[in-house]
């Protein structure tokens, strides 16, 4: 694994803390970049997920909404009392 990074190529000293400070620059921007598309898939499935919720409750209180009781079922409650 040490074969294939940039860190193992030999150099002849000049530079080689350039390339070192350089090599840490990258891997924090990448690390950055990871966490800045983590955290915007991580927002995008939760509010995928309450838009869908919303729409689900909206969905339910519409069919409610139009089931009316039948008659026999007011006749029968209204009867005992």
């Amino acid at each position: 694994l040490r074969c294939c990074t940039a860190a193992s190529v030999v150099t002849d000293g000049s530079g080689g803390a350039a390339d070192e400070r350089s090599l840490y620059i990258m891997r924090v921007v990448q690390i950055a970049v990871m966490c800045v598309l983590a955290l915007t898939v991580v927002f995008g499935i939760f509010f995928l997920g309450c838009n869908l919720l919303i729409k689900s409750e909206g969905m339910i209180n519409f069919l409610v909404k139009d089931r009316r009781p039948s008659k026999e079922v007011e006749a029968v409650v209204v009867g005992p009392y």
